[in-house]
């Protein structure tokens, strides 16, 4: 087996360094750029940058400490609805990162012994019927200690089900249309 000179494989890897360099210099790595239409303010210039989809950041947005991307509820069409859907209940539970939404119990009239409680569970993003598990649960109480919780099926879950998917498309709809503009 020959032998192989170390000089001459050091002159390889430099020439090829040099050859990589004059290659990937061609590629528009580097612009030139006017300072009369570029603001000399950092935070502007980034700020413009991540406007434009340009560049990108290490460790987050403000440094060390911050990690992962998050998606905001609004930019969920079956999340918005569901939570216009059932506005005027109020809440007990919302977990928009566990895809769950919990009401607490409701009553329409204050003297009613008969309140209903909604949870919303979802399975997927997407505007379709299997998206949703909704449960219903009402509660009788013949006394303030003597009360009987059941689930209803059927009727309001069916309802509910479909109030949330048919807004959820409207806002689909309208979020393509505004796109479009």
């Amino acid at each position: 087996m020959p032998s192989k000179n170390p000089k001459s494989l050091s002159f390889l890897v430099k020439v090829l360094l040099i050859l990589i360099f004059f290659i990937s210099s061609g590629c528009g790595i580097y612009k030139p750029v006017d300072a009369r239409k570029v603001s000399p303010n950092v935070k502007e210039r980034s700020k413009k940058n991540i406007e434009e989809g340009k560049g990108f950041r290490l460790l987050g947005s403000s440094g060390a400490g911050m990690g992962g991307t998050f998606q905001f509820a609004s930019s969920n069409e079956l999340w918005r609805a569901s939570l216009d859907t059932i506005d005027f209940m109020p809440l007990a539970s919302v977990n928009y990162s566990g895809g769950i939404i919990i009401t607490d119990w409701y009553s329409a009239d204050q003297n009613s012994n008969e309140s209903i409680k909604i949870s919303i569970r979802f399975l997927t993003n997407e505007i379709r019927s299997d998206a949703l598990d909704i449960k219903v649960f009402n509660k009788k109480c013949v006394t303030q200690s003597n009360c009987v919780t059941s689930e209803k099926e059927g009727g309001i879950n069916n309802e509910l089900k479909q109030k949330i998917l048919k807004t959820a498309a409207i806002y689909e709809k309208e979020k393509k249309d505004k796109k479009k503009k």
